[in-house]
């Protein structure tokens, strides 16, 4: 293909240049080559200069990256500018787009008064949350592309991330339930068992929340004091809940005020799934959600529960369930399981016993014990007053305390019936269950699959920083903990598709940098080279290796 040019003499002998824009094809009647003009460019004298500059931009563009700086001279004259991390987000990116969540948060969101960058905001504010948490100000005003580089987004700002997140709050139910459905089908997830468990989090504020009801009464708000599992009683809080697969992938995550009990949260969720049609269902759950009023909720529309058991409950069921004679068996190395079947209920308890842990109970009541005849040695020379005044400072060591005997007289003494009685119970867990098709081997690891939760929160609190939380609209509160709950979603998936940590992962892909560089004549925005450790990763995830250059802008283009 080329320009040719063409004389025509006119009647008065002035001659007229056309360009044409021309390529030769072989004629093969002829046995010869043959012009063939594809456009009239019109008269040389004519041609607008702008337009043929934009034209020959226009066709640059699809030369290779190399070639477009090669015909511009720049290749040699680039000077480093900037560079930001880059194969974090992009790897994130991947996964994101392979769930769909890009598709169904546009479709959600649709005909809302949202910018058309709502979708990109959310990600890198879940991106931020899986690479490196912070504020959502310090994530808009200093991560997004001056840190991390995010596809699809250059820049952000304050407003336009909370303009996202008070549109998310409102999809928040729909989203969850669509994601579910593309993890299932991507990971071929079973769905027989839902881990369900509760933590709380904290605000760093004085003074909780109060609302006003209908009738003008004050009630506590979202933000409320209550029993912390994070050991800051003094400071307000709300209670989040989280449902996990048995391969431990969160499928769903609440938010609760920080005054509600754990015992009626595990129907709330049974009832939010329901509409989920999702196949047989056994909930999993600890001591703190047993009550018989959970156990015959979680039982409706055919679903079933495993359940742990309080040992030390005094319940007649308990102690029946315990004091029943039978030999173990043997499931795993360090776990081995006893069925008791009991008259007077449908439910069967599994006891479970790992003789590691009854080493470290025994080791652990030893020093307690220990620690307790320390401290009541002599106490017979106290007087009467003396010895109540460390029975009630031995009152605030439960661990202590629960050894305490205090004899007619008011003597201390170590409690050796009480100490028998733990010894009983050594590595020991108790567990119910109302599905009659499991066998007691399939209930005591179904349970011990709680530990899937445990690492979730561990990961929610530590890695992607839900704690402290310092929001104050209850939305944004909510919206905040659903960010976190999708950056677990991603690093979960990776983590289950590589067989590797997030944190490993995360420090390599972060590695992969996209640097920025000019010369006088082009700036030119380009990736460092993969390492095979990086290629290996993103091959795991079926996410394609990020192009070799994001952006070549040559200055004529610019100034055009």
């Amino acid at each position: 293909m080329y320009i040719r040019r063409s004389a025509r003499r006119r009647k008065d002998g002035s001659e007229v240049v056309y360009v044409q824009l021309c390529h030769n094809e072989w004629d093969a009647s002829r046995g010869r080559s043959v012009t063939k003009v594809l456009h009239n460019l019109g008269r040389e004298d004519q041609l607008d200069p702008d337009a043929v500059e934009r034209l020959i931009g226009s066709l640059r563009r699809l030369l290779s990256p190399e070639r477009q700086l090669a015909e511009a001279g720049a290749a040699e004259a680039l000077v480093w500018q900037s560079s930001a991390r880059y194969g974090g987000a992009w790897t994130l990116d991947g996964l994101w787009r392979q769930l769909g969540i890009d598709q169904t948060l546009r479709a959600l969101l649709k005909g809302r008064r949202l910018d058309a960058s709502a979708e990109r905001v959310l990600f890198a504010l879940v991106a931020n949350r899986a690479l490196e948490p912070m504020s959502k100000h310090a994530a808009a005003t200093r991560w997004v592309g001056s840190q991390a580089a995010v596809p699809g987004l250059e820049g952000t700002s304050d407003d336009a991330c909370y303009r996202a997140m008070d549109r998310l709050v409102e999809v928040e139910g729909a989203l969850a339930e669509q994601v579910y459905s593309s993890v299932a089908n991507l990971l071929n997830l079973e769905t027989d068992l839902i881990l369900f468990d509760t933590t709380s989090t904290y605000f760093e504020l004085d003074e909780p929340d109060v609302a006003v009801d209908g009738d003008g009464e004050t009630q506590a708000g979202l933000r409320s004091h209550g029993n912390s599992k994070d050991h800051r009683g003094d400071l307000p809080q709300v209670v989040v809940g989280l449902a996990v697969t048995r391969e431990g992938i969160p499928i769903r995550c609440w938010v609760w005020p920080g005054n509600t009990a754990d015992a009626a949260l595990i129907r709330q969720a049974k009832d939010d799934l329901r509409a989920w049609q999702l196949s047989r269902v056994v909930w999993v759950g600890d001591r703190g959600f047993a009550s018989a009023e959970n156990r015959r909720y979680l039982q409706r529309a055919g679903g079933h529960y495993i359940l742990g058991e309080k040992l030390r409950s005094h319940s007649p069921e308990a102690q029946a369930a315990l004091s029943r004679q039978g030999r173990y068996r043997q499931v795993a190395g360090n776990l081995r399981v006893k069925e008791v079947a009991l008259d007077d209920t449908s439910d069967r308890f599994v006891i479970c016993h790992n003789p590691e842990q009854a080493d470290r109970d025994q080791a652990i009541r030893g020093r307690l014990v220990a620690q307790l005849s320390e401290r009541i040695s002599g106490s017979d020379a106290l007087s009467a007053t003396r010895r109540t005044e460390l029975r009630g400072e031995l009152r605030t060591k439960p661990g202590l305390h629960r050894f305490l005997r205090v004899t007619k007289g008011g003597r201390l003494r170590v409690d050796q019936t009480a100490v028998a009685a733990e010894a009983k119970l050594d590595g020991k867990f108790l567990l119910r269950t109302s599905d009659p098709s499991l066998t007691p081997e399939d209930v005591a690891l179904g349970y011990k699959q709680l530990a899937e939760v445990e690492a979730g929160w561990r990961d929610m609190k530590h890695t992607l920083d839900l704690r402290p939380i310092y929001h104050r609209l209850e939305d944004r509160i909510r919206v905040h903990v659903t960010l976190c709950w999708l950056a677990l979603l991603l690093i979960r998936i990776a983590e289950t598709a590589t067989g590797d940590m997030w944190r490993n992962l995360r420090d390599e892909l972060d590695a992969l940098h996209l640097g920025t560089f000019a010369s006088p004549t082009a700036t030119v925005t380009r990736r460092t080279e993969t390492t095979p450790e990086q290629q290996r990763i993103l091959a795991a995830l079926d996410v394609a290796e990020p192009p070799a250059f994001s952006d070549i802008t040559l200055a004529r283009d610019a100034a055009a």
